[in-house]
């Protein structure tokens, strides 16, 4: 079972602690940190699912699961429902807006992961994909489960945190990521690091990676803001 995940949570660590086990279980994921760029997300790329925190700025989870389930061309999007607030009052508008599933904060990401499966197996939204849990783009495969990297076709040897680094690229080709929203992808295998090792790793990346590692085309810099992976995906 292979979908594509809208996760709209403002918790910078908490979105990404998600992105990276629906990659770890095969699915692609798009992250999101308030309600406007929620909606937005679901009418660019219809999800299969959509990770709703209900304390989303500017637009709450009520008000995002409100205006999904007025869509007329997916009126029936499923929502998993997350928040801190745990009163029987929330956890009931909750679902009678039309949320398929509501965990209360802390969670285990093992039980998410249960949940999300459950949801996609009963909406039938995954049904007939393709089980690959690579991610594709820019001539690079990123495989979190065997833990491999190829690039145009050849095994490319890499750290575990340029793996993460490679990793959370790869799976949002063309956004740029902020050295700290890098840094926090090696979190358990680079606890030592600083923003400006990240640096270091897309430098020894791009010799892996590039032709020219003095004149990338994948690894791109956007000065003044991070790095992204450019050539679309593969």
């Amino acid at each position: 079972m292979c979908a594509h995940v809208l996760v709209a949570e403002d918790d910078e660590m908490q979105a990404e602690l998600i992105r990276r086990s629906l990659l770890a279980e095969g699915h692609t994921a798009t992250v999101v940190h308030d309600g406007p760029a929620a909606l937005d997300a679901v009418r660019r790329r219809r999800p299969d699912l959509v990770v709703l925190d209900l304390m989303l700025p500017v637009i709450d989870g009520f008000g995002v699961c409100r205006v999904l389930r007025r869509n007329p061309d997916d009126p029936d999007l499923p929502v998993l429902m997350l928040t801190a607030r745990s009163a029987e009052d929330d956890v009931l508008l909750g679902l009678e807006l039309g949320a398929d599933d509501y965990m209360t904060k802390p969670y285990s990401p093992r039980e998410l992961m249960a949940r999300i499966r459950t949801v996609l197996r009963r909406s039938g939204r995954a049904a007939g994909r393709r089980e690959d849990p690579v991610v594709r783009a820019a001539g690079l495969a990123v495989d979190p489960v065997r833990h491999e990297v190829r690039c145009d076709g050849a095994a490319v040897e890499c750290t575990p945190a340029e793996f993460e680094i490679l990793l959370a690229m790869t799976a949002e080709p063309e956004r740029v990521f902020s050295r700290r929203q890098l840094l926090e992808c090696t979190r358990g295998t680079d606890r030592a690091s600083t923003e400006r090792a990240v640096d270091v790793h897309i430098m020894n990346l791009r010799k892996k990676i590039e032709a020219d590692p003095r004149r990338p085309v994948r690894l791109l810099t956007v000065f003044g803001v991070g790095y992204k992976l450019s050539g679309g995906r593969a």
